[in-house]
């Protein structure tokens, strides 16, 4: 049995791999190291565990998305009552906005 020691976030683990894994395993805590230190940039100190949990999260993320592919996400259909709705108001949005500037001009 081999053993390697993984820096992660800055601690230090020491881990029992097969003979012949240690270049593996030192890789991957590489990566998880570099979510660590993406984590820790995102939410400043953390305790150590939120800092593996919050990497562990980035990376069920990104194999989420992976996946999902690049499959564009629809975007839900807006009924036309509403878009019109939209537009009225913001229309009458606009012409409050008009008559406030018009009342600063000329008080």
């Amino acid at each position: 049995m081999a053993e390697v020691t993984l820096s992660v976030g800055g601690y230090h683990y020491k881990l029992a791999c097969r003979d012949g894994e240690e270049a593996h395993l030192q890789r991957l805590g590489e990566m998880v190291n570099a979510k660590a230190v993406e984590a820790r940039s995102a939410v400043g100190n953390a305790s150590e565990v939120r800092q593996l949990l919050l990497s562990a999260l980035l990376f069920a993320d990104e194999t989420l998305e992976r996946s999902q592919g690049d499959a564009p996400v629809a975007a839900p259909a807006i009924p036309e009552q509403l878009t019109a709705a939209l537009e009225r108001l913001a229309d009458r949005i606009e012409l409050i906005a008009t008559r406030v500037e018009n009342l600063n001009q000329h008080p």
